[in-house]
């Protein structure tokens, strides 16, 4: 079929001469959030002006590197209506003043250009080709990028992802099978592009989106047709088979995120501020069935911290961990270490729709202490001391199953706070380092478990020091 065109000034002609490579080398820009395991990008138009493809709500690094290279953002360009993070286009849109491009199906409520599939937008020279590409959302844009006739590379979202294909199960369980064949179909149509087409993904390793593990973030259309284990299905129901074999849990916030980046995130005009608490603010919200987050790292919620307290330290995976354990609808108290950086917590909650934010503790613990408050301590402990005691393992489903203690409780952190009273007492928490083994400390400790400690270590480490060797596969350890 042949789509609308809409047209922007021609500020440069087509290089007959340019490669993909040496595109991506010279014009764009990957912006890769560890942490939620996904990738924006920001393309040089080579005019002064940019387009921004799926950026999230924190910007931080997208402005920094626009102001490096003296960029204004002319587009946002979002390949589907994310799930596990709030877009940054509509802010993009009062920032820059860029036009926000999206599918038309979609439905969004706020301005933006709707495109349809094979519409195509000049960029100046540049031209982007929408390519409905639905399986992981209903509405699921793909973006060819091409100079004159030539594909330089595809935005695929969570299409065609490194090795592998974004999860279909985001709509419902009802709905899964349907958008798996949909995604089958659309993997079959990106991988009919030339073989040198690069293609660039949103979802990347650590994303609960579905990506595998690795770490390459993109590659080419060639790559994946001999590497892509689900283009090596022999037919669609082998495909659906082996995609939605593979679905493990996902974030808890992922189910309304969808619906708010629909409306549009509200626009921010500076960095949302984090308000100091004195103890007994924080006491009070703590009575009042508001939340407390120690953000400090595991070791220093080991030695001391406020009864009640959730641990999740302030690292990459925070806003993951934060939007899966606690609701969006309490106000937020936060304790944080001296050195930590505050703007931190506060993008990372933004960024997942998290704004309830009462405030951070003056002082930290020793502020808390000083006033009489009680506080808790959460043993760490080695191999060889756990001996004996009730072992639990928080990690993903996959990650049991790719090596347990023998006789493990296995309960995933997500599901550890309703599952609580299946956790025998006086347990070692287990994960692979210790940071969500302390958060699952913290959450049974929270449900009235006394006597829990955390393991210094991992499984490896567990069942060498008890002469044991670790078990694989799904083994049913419930209580």
């Amino acid at each position: 079929m042949t789509g609308r065109r809409d047209h922007a000034p021609d500020r440069r002609t087509a290089d007959p001469g340019r490669t993909a490579v040496g595109f991506a080398d010279d014009h764009l820009i990957p912006l890769v959030d560890e942490g939620l395991g996904n990738s924006a990008y920001l393309v040089d138009l080579g005019d002064g002006r940019a387009l921004a493809v799926d950026a999230a709500r924190d910007l931080r690094a997208l402005h920094a590197a626009a102001e490096r290279r003296g960029l204004t953002v002319a587009y946002a360009a979002d390949t589907h209506l994310h799930a596990d993070f709030l877009s940054g286009a509509v802010q993009l849109g009062h920032d820059h003043g860029a036009t926000v491009l999206a599918s038309a199906a979609g439905r969004r409520a706020f301005a933006h250009r709707g495109l349809a599939d094979e519409d195509e937008v000049d960029l100046g020279g540049l031209t982007l080709r929408a390519l409905a590409t639905p399986g992981h959302t209903d509405e699921h844009l793909s973006f060819l990028l091409l100079d004159g006739g030539q594909e330089l590379g595809v935005f695929t979202g969570g299409s065609l992802i490194v090795n592998s294909a974004a999860r279909t199960d985001l709509l419902g369980a009802d709905r899964t099978e349907e958008l798996a064949r949909a995604q089958y179909r659309s993997l079959k149509r990106l991988t009919q592009l030339p073989d040198a087409t690069a293609v660039w993904p949103t979802h990347g390793a650590g994303s609960f989106c579905s990506a595998p593990p690795g770490s390459e973030r993109t590659t080419t259309i060639g790559a994946q047709r001999r590497a892509n284990p689900l283009l090596a299905a022999p037919d669609e129901d082998s495909f659906v088979r082996q995609l939605t074999g593979g679905l493990g849990t996902y974030p808890a916030y992922f189910d309304r995120l969808a619906e708010a980046n629909r409306r549009g995130p509200a626009v921010l005009t500076g960095t949302p501020l984090l308000p100091v608490l004195t103890p007994g603010q924080v006491g009070a919200l703590l009575a009042d069935g508001g939340h407390v987050v120690d953000v400090r790292p595991a070791a220093d919620f080991a030695a001391g911290h406020i009864p009640g307290s959730l641990s999740i330290p302030l690292r990459p995976q925070f806003a993951t961990w934060l939007g899966w354990l606690l609701p969006d609808t309490a106000p937020l108290a936060f304790v944080a270490g001296e050195d930590q950086d505050l703007s931190e917590i506060v993008w990372q909650a933004y960024k997942i729709g998290y704004e309830r934010l009462a405030g951070r503790l003056a002082g930290g613990m020793a502020a808390w202490l000083a006033e009489g408050n009680p506080q808790s301590a959460t043993p760490f402990v080695k191999a060889d001391r756990a001996a004996g005691r009730p072992y639990v393992d928080v990690r993903q489903e996959a990650e049991f199953a790719d090596g347990h203690v023998p006789g493990a409780t296995h309960i995933e952190l997500g599901a550890l706070a309703a599952r609580a009273s299946d956790a025998p007492d006086g347990a070692v928490v287990a994960c692979r380092h210790g940071e969500r083994a302390m958060t699952g400390a913290s959450l049974l400790e929270r449900a009235g478990h006394t006597g829990v400690a955390v393991l210094a270590g991992g499984p490896a480490e567990y069942a060498a020091a008890q002469g044991q060797r670790l078990v694989q596969g799904a083994e049913d350890t419930r209580p």
